[in-house]
C-alpha cells in the first residue's frame, strides 16, 4: 500500500503533488505534466465512495489514502483537541491517528465507516497518551462560549479555577467513563456513535455515561458539572 505520506510531515496535508517543487528548469515541462498527471488523478480519487477508495488504498495507488486523509483530518482533530485542549497536541495525535490507521488499513473490515473506524483509533490514542496527571492545559468547559469581556478578573479566575477541578475530575474517571463523556457532551455524538466508536453497546454507552456523571459529582462535591 503506497501513498505519499505527506501528511505526516508537520503543518502539512496536502498531497505530495501539491508540494513537489521543480528545481530544474530543465525538468520543468516533464515536472509539470507529471503534476497535471497526478492532479487528474487526485481529482478521480476524491469521486470514489468509500469502499472504493479502501480498496485503492490497498491496491496501493498513489494518493489514495491522502483522500482518507482529507475527508476526516478535522473531524480527528477535533476529537482530538476535545481531549487535550491544545493546538500542538492535538496535531500530534491527529498525526498519530492517521498512520495508526494507515498501517491497519489491511484489517480493516469495512463492518463500520471509516470515519467510525478512526475515531475508534482516536479514542484510543488519546486514552493512552493522555496521562492522568497531566489534565489539559486549556479548558474544555464551557469557556469557549463565555465573553471574557463581561467578567470582572475575579470571576474570570473563579471560573478558570473551576474548569481546572473539572478537568481534574475528567482525567480521574475510568477510561471507558471519560471517553463516553467527553463524546458525549463534548463531542455531542449520539448514543449509538458512541456505541459505535467504542465497539459497546447502546445500554453501556448509557451505563458509562451515567456512572461517569456520578463519578464527576463525587470528585467535585457540591460544586455543578
Amino acid at each position: 500500500m503506497a501513498t505519499s505520506l505527506a501528511w505526516t510531515i508537520a503543518g502539512t496535508w496536502q498531497p505530495e503533488s501539491d508540494v513537489t517543487e521543480v528545481r530544474h528548469d530543465a525538468a520543468a515541462g516533464h515536472g509539470q505534466r507529471l503534476k497535471a498527471a497526478s492532479a487528474a488523478a487526485d481529482s478521480s480519487l476524491a469521486e470514489l465512495d468509500e469502499a472504493a477508495l479502501v480498496e485503492a488504498c490497498l491496491a496501493g495507488r498513489p494518493g489514495a489514502f491522502d483522500v482518507v486523509v482529507e475527508r476526516h483530518r478535522r473531524a480527528i482533530y477535533q476529537l482530538c483537541y476535545r481531549f487535550v485542549s491544545n493546538h500542538e497536541d492535538a496535531s500530534d495525535l491527529s498525526q498519530d491517528v492517521f498512520l495508526r490507521a494507515f498501517r491497519g488499513l489491511r484489517n480493516f473490515r469495512g463492518q463500520s465507516s471509516i470515519g467510525t473506524w478512526l475515531h475508534r483509533i482516536g479514542v484510543n490514542v488519546c486514552l493512552t497518551r493522555v496521562s492522568v496527571k497531566t489534565p489539559p492545559s486549556e479548558s474544555i468547559d464551557e469557556q469557549q462560549h463565555v465573553d471574557a469581556r463581561s467578567e470582572s478578573p475575579s470571576e474570570r479566575m473563579l471560573r478558570s479555577e473551576r474548569a481546572a477541578r473539572v478537568r481534574a475530575a475528567i482525567a480521574q474517571l475510568p477510561r471507558k467513563q471519560r471517553a463516553t463523556l467527553i463524546l458525549r457532551t463534548y463531542h455531542e455524538m449520539s448514543h449509538q456513535e458512541i456505541a459505535d466508536v467504542l465497539g459497546s453497546s447502546i445500554g453501556a454507552v448509557k451505563a458509562n455515561f451515567f456512572h461517569a456523571l456520578g463519578n464527576l459529582k463525587k470528585l467535585l462535591g457540591d460544586e455543578a458539572f
